[in-house]
């Protein structure tokens, strides 16, 4: 289950990835845009605005998010973006910070190439932190004999979860794209007791969350708070540095 309230609590850093991919697009007047994987709507507000002549799509697989958005007066949907295929005047695809959770999601990129008309947009990011201490530390913990049982068939991202830009690069100009990939690690300046904590539980957490109660939840946060307090100390000043690689890419559909 998505909180869109413990997941805006960091809306200015996650939407910064957001507005540095769609810099990139230079679609003039879109007749449809998707946006799939549209959380709580606040970016998808932006996508309106920028292009107020469009239909705007959005969908997200989380009941809660969609309400969210819909208060914000966003026509979404519940829906799988695995599910998922272009109408015919959609010129614009949207993924932000979603196709990480998509095992496959190269084969699901190449079939949208394939359907988008030519001219097309395709613009999405994923992180790339999988191998930083706020993953190995979850996953550590989730395979020790405490938990082990209990959450062996919780789905954890590994390493492997995304590509870094050259391999979608390769993948999406095989396909028949323009493409333009890139990295960055963002430095994020994070404030607060356990802040890394708080980050991680409104995202990579949420399907440990999903299998445990109450109590069991509490005793697993208590667990994971110390030792990432030790990989991410907090500095003099009351603030953490909390580093994060995002991938980015960018194609145009020949």
């Amino acid at each position: 289950m998505w909180d869109p309230t413990k997941y805006l609590a960091f809306a200015d850093h996650r939407s910064r990835p957001f507005f540095d991919l769609l810099a990139r697009v230079s679609a003039d007047d879109p007749r449809r845009v998707a946006d799939l994987g549209c959380g709580p709507g606040n970016l998808t507000e932006t996508l309106a605005a920028r292009w107020p002549a469009a239909v705007v799509e959005a969908m997200d697989s989380s009941p809660e998010m969609v309400d969210a958005a819909r208060e914000r007066g966003i026509d979404a949907e519940v829906g799988d973006v695995r599910e998922w295929n272009p109408r015919p005047d959609t010129e614009v695809v949207v993924s932000n910070a979603v196709l990480h959770w998509v095992p496959g999601h190269d084969e699901l990129l190449t079939r949208w190439v394939k359907q988008l008309p030519s001219g097309a947009w395709l613009a999405f990011q994923v992180p790339g932190n999988f191998g930083a201490p706020s993953h190995v530390r979850v996953r550590e913990l989730t395979g020790s004999p405490r938990w082990h049982d209990q959450l062996d068939a919780v789905a954890l991202r590994e390493d492997d979860a995304v590509l870094d830009p050259a391999g979608y690069a390769a993948l999406l100009a095989d396909a028949g794209c323009a493409v333009d990939a890139w990295e960055t690690t963002y430095l994020q300046w994070l404030t607060g007791e356990d802040p890394v904590l708080d980050w991680v539980t409104g995202t990579a957490l949420r399907p440990i969350r999903s299998a445990l109660d109450d109590a069991e939840w509490a005793e697993f946060l208590a667990a994971l708070a110390p030792v990432l307090r030790a990989d991410y100390p907090m500095r003099a000043d009351g603030s953490t540095w909390f580093p994060f690689r995002r991938v980015f890419v960018v194609a145009r559909v020949g």
